[in-house]
């Protein structure tokens, strides 16, 4: 038994069944280290000693949040939300809501395509935007589980084909490096040129997701969403005015330190000089943004730890060698199982971006083995490294989307969120991805 494939299944399994998600990540890791010969102690120490790895993100993520929090109080989503309504109150026709509908999710897309690289905040935007907007959504009897792909397709597919922001960071400084330092002799030019068929397949599950799957009206509970919405007072313009400096100011910070710890705590320092938030009460804004965001904080501590358990069972190179004896010398069958097993991979890990200097390592010499053209080797490995990510419950690529939609309690993690992702993109992106493999 491969301690990977095992602690992943049970991983989800556990979550499939509703258990907390940093409960099933700490338990599958102990489990699989134990499958993979690991005395107790040293599985439990292999998980420890990776906790620090996911201490800064937990941190930026809490930082974040109390950003979102300062700008909740502004008054500058409420302006947003306010807006959107009034426009959908004066369009009651089933045509009008229709237009509105479809104007709303275009926004959110390209919102969250530039929080990749226009404005590269990542998902920090998400608990800023979507909770005052979730009245706009029940009132356009918006299903919340097209919301969670529409964000997650502009959270993963921008790193996959564009080089800026993220994708600069996905597509050259960890993909072409691992490929480079394994071997293959690639150029940056032909590394986005081979991602664009499997990132066609996300392209494929966005419009079945939107037009086939959940395009029906879903109701939500309104009074719920008005239960967990701050008191609306009277929008101060000031407040407004000094959220816009404060979110050019995060944004200036985060790109000058690359740090979004820094970035976040630049922009909640000029919402506390401006006024908006009042010195006595920093405190009790920082908790309200940990608390928005510490579960997706500590889900990243406890997906490092897990990370640390698999690498120290030396489980993916077994599952890797392993196949490599079985398949022979079929190529088409080599494609998938590689892709198979870099979502099993990532679905642990929760980051394409941690998967790739893993996977890299195994996959390239495998690809030169097996014949395939350095295009396909970059089709194969980059896939398999965003496998997973659009359907890991511990990504924050499904985690983000949760914080914001689940902000009145209306929006379950693993079924509303990683099940349709996982379905309408991982599931593509395995068919594209092979697809790739074979005519690149």
């Amino acid at each position: 038994m491969n301690p990977v494939v095992i602690s992943v299944c049970v991983m989800l399994l556990l979550a499939l069944m509703r258990v907390n998600v940093v409960v099933a990540l700490t338990f599958s890791a102990i489990i699989g280290g134990l499958i993979g010969g690991m005395p107790l102690t040293e599985a439990v120490s292999a998980f420890e000693s990776g906790l620090g790895g996911g201490a800064t993100t937990a941190l930026s993520y809490a930082m974040l949040g109390t950003f979102a929090v300062a700008i909740s109080r502004s008054g500058i989503t409420d302006v947003l939300a306010q807006k959107v309504i009034k426009r959908i109150s004066g369009h009651e026709n089933a045509a009008a809501a229709t237009g509105v509908k479809y104007s709303v999710l275009i926004i959110l897309v390209l919102l969250a395509i530039s929080s990749q690289n226009v404005i590269p905040v990542h998902i920090a935007f998400i608990p800023i935007v979507i909770p005052p907007l979730l009245h706009v959504f029940a009132k356009l009897k918006l299903d919340r589980r097209l919301i969670a792909c529409v964000l997650t397709f502009g959270l993963v597919t921008p790193y996959m084909v564009l080089p800026v922001g993220f994708g600069g960071i996905f597509l050259n400084n960890i993909l072409l490096k691992n490929l480079h330092d394994n071997g293959l002799d690639v150029t940056a030019s032909q590394v986005p040129m081979a991602m664009l068929l499997p990132a066609a397949g996300m392209i494929l599950g966005l419009l079945l997701a939107t037009f086939v799957t959940y395009r029906k009206p879903r109701e939500y509970s309104e009074e719920k969403i008005l239960a967990n919405e701050p008191e609306h007072k009277e929008i101060n313009l000031r407040h407004v005015y000094i959220a816009v400096v404060a979110i050019f100011a995060a944004l200036g910070a985060q790109l000058y330190s690359g740090s979004m710890i820094i970035g976040g705590l630049a922009g909640f320092m000029v919402f506390t000089f401006g006024g908006v938030i009042k010195w006595k009460e920093t405190h009790d804004v920082f908790t309200k943004g940990v608390h928005m965001m510490a579960m997706i904080g500590f889900i990243m501590i406890a997906a490092a730890g897990f990370a640390s358990v698999m690498k120290a069972t030396g489980g993916v190179e077994t599952l890797v060698s392993s196949l490599a004896n079985v398949i022979g010398d079929n190529k088409p069958l080599a494609a998938l199982l590689m892709l198979v097993v870099g979502l099993f991979v990532t679905m642990g890990i929760g980051s394409s971006f941690s998967t790739i200097p893993i996977l890299a390592t195994i996959y390239v010499p495998l690809c030169l083995t097996f014949g395939f053209s350095p295009m396909a080797t970059i089709a194969l490995v980059g896939t398999a490294a965003a496998l997973g990510d659009a359907g890991s419950p511990a990504s924050d690529s499904t985690l983000g989307p949760t914080a914001g939609l689940n902000a009145d309690g209306q929006h379950e993690h693993v079924w509303e969120t990683v099940v349709p992702t996982f379905l309408h993109y991982n599931l593509p992106l395995i068919a594209f991805g092979w697809l790739a493999s074979m005519v690149l």
